[in-house]
């Protein structure tokens, strides 16, 4: 039972609130069926025991149509929520044995003792909820309730052959349309919700999806602003290079000189355009942060007063922290709170990130079980850069921490981006080269005409 309790807790919300709602909807038949499969061994062991043939035989229909319930009911909701499934078999099966009920019940209301006639139509109501569950759930409201008119008439012909009178007969008609209606109820109701979660949960896999796309198209927006028009002047000025070339003109130097400064120019502004897109700002991912985690139903409390007095460097780091850590919050645990705290005393900042809902074998929220997600390894090497460090624990209760210790100011050389054209990045770790060096193009001038087009104006 422990096991299953925590392989419950492993599930997402959205699929411990599926089984939940399957798993009321399957026991309810059984629930019926126990109570008053108790009251007849009470009765049986009572002086009067007339009908406990009858009692005991439609107790075993009841089983039998709980049993086979479960998987009816099942296929049912799998075909409300869009599954292709078969189930005209176990439905036709189910009907059957509410027939087989509905005769012994009849025999019991005649031959059976008063009590025993009083404790068989609970039970009745137990029998008839996976058959008419699951008509209720494959066919329109119209349909079924047509059915149940038509059906709830021919219940009563076995009652009728064994004499109830007319106003009996009557009540019967009227309670069968209400327990009809009590069966839609529950079960339609259940399908319902099913639905809307599933729905819910397609809905947040493609916002994610567009947010990505939508990422991908500003960067590349960015990229044909940037490079398009130079690209074309590059082109341009080398075929006029060429020919001014051929005809023996030293004006070929200046269009070629001019193409390089061009060339230039645009890996210049490459690189701010991927800056821009690699670097961020800590507040505001600790909005966004806020924002999401409340969205998904989390409370969140923030406490960064000390980010202002953090270096542009620094808080940009953060910032990755803030948004990976909130972003495993999300994936990897079902975080009930969250609690972001930011301090920075004696020239050193903390960033903490604390969170409940670990699931059982899962890394807890805010990173790997092991602590070797590429997440953490990237958030890793930023703050190596900056002389920081990354630790995680897990805490009683379920609990998660995450914290980020680096200092308020970064050491004295590293520089996160290099904002004057090319050269070395002096923190090779946040340089998007190999080495932090920027690789030589194909075709590159030597030292010495580089020089050259540099005295000349390039």
């Amino acid at each position: 039972m422990i096991s299953r309790v925590r392989k419950f807790r492993d599930h997402s919300k959205i699929q411990q609130i599926d089984m939940y709602t399957r798993g009321a909807l399957y026991a309810c038949p059984w629930l019926f069926v126990v109570f008053e499969g108790l009251a007849m061994l009470g009765l049986a062991a009572g002086p009067d025991r007339r009908g406990l043939g009858l009692g005991a035989a439609l107790l075993v229909v009841a089983i039998v149509q709980a049993a086979t319930g479960v998987g009816l009911l099942r296929r049912a909701l799998g075909r409300y929520l869009g599954q292709e499934t078969v189930l005209r078999a176990r439905l036709a099966v189910s009907f059957v044995l509410l027939a087989v009920a509905l005769c012994l019940l009849a025999l019991i209301a005649t031959r059976g003792s008063k009590e025993l006639a009083q404790a068989v139509p609970t039970m009745i109501m137990g029998i008839v909820m996976a058959p008419l569950g699951a008509l209720c759930l494959i066919v329109r409201k119209r349909v079924y309730w047509a059915l149940c008119a038509a059906g709830s008439l021919v219940a009563l012909v076995p009652f009728a052959l064994v004499g109830l009178p007319f106003p009996a007969l009557v009540g019967m008609v009227f309670g069968a349309l209400a327990l009809a209606g009590w069966v839609m109820l529950i079960a339609r109701v259940s399908g319902w919700m099913l639905s809307i979660i599933w729905e819910v949960d397609a809905a947040r896999e493609v916002q994610a999806r567009l947010a990505v796309a939508e990422e991908r198209l500003r960067f590349s927006r960015d990229m044909h602003d940037v490079l398009g028009r130079n690209l074309a002047a590059i082109a341009l000025k080398s075929e006029l290079a060429v020919q001014l070339a051929r005809r023996g003109s030293d004006a070929a130097v200046d269009q070629m000189a001019e193409a390089q400064r061009i060339a230039q120019e645009s890996q210049r502004e490459l690189r701010e355009v991927v800056r821009g897109y690699r670097e961020a700002d800590l507040h505001t991912e600790l909005a966004g942060a806020r924002g999401i985690l409340t969205a998904a139903g989390i409370e969140c409390r923030i406490d960064a007063r000390a980010a202002d007095d953090l270096s542009p460097a620094v808080q940009s780091t953060l910032a990755w922290v803030v948004r990976e850590a909130t972003t495993n919050v999300l994936r990897h645990s079902d975080a009930g709170r969250c609690a972001l705290r930011l301090r920075s005393a004696e020239g050193r900042a903390v960033l903490t990130v604390e969170n409940d809902g670990v699931r059982v074998g899962s890394g807890g929220g805010s990173g790997s079980g092991n602590g070797s997600g590429s997440g953490l390894a990237g958030l890793r090497e930023r703050l190596a850069a900056l002389g920081g460090t990354l630790a995680y624990e897990h805490g009683g209760n379920g609990t998660f921490l995450l914290t980020a210790r680096v200092g308020s100011a970064p050491p004295e050389g590293d520089v996160v981006a290099d904002r004057h054209g090319g050269g070395e990045c002096p923190s090779p770790a946040l340089s998007p080269f190999p080495g932090g060096k920027p690789p030589a193009p194909q075709g590159t001038l030597s030292p010495a005409a580089s020089a050259t087009s540099e005295g000349t104006g390039a």
